[in-house]
């Protein structure tokens, strides 16, 4: 993997902890999980739901306070 061995990985491992500290490791872990998920679903050709309410025919735009 990219010429890295575990002593390296251990390392890199340990800065990444001194500076973000623990408590932010999850957080990190989750966003970057996220990242990779949605460029993978991009390269797939997934396209978000669209779940705008579509105007039916006939429908009139009406104002709130009932005056039309």
């Amino acid at each position: 993997m990219f010429g890295l061995g575990i002593q390296e990985l251990v390392i890199i491992l340990i800065i990444v902890m001194l500076i973000f500290g623990a408590s932010r490791l999850p957080e990190l872990g989750s966003g970057l999980g996220k990242a990779i998920r949605g460029f993978k679903d991009s390269l797939a050709g997934k396209d978000a739901i669209d779940v705008t309410p579509k105007k039916e025919k006939g429908e009139e735009k009406r104002s709130d306070d009932g005056k039309a």
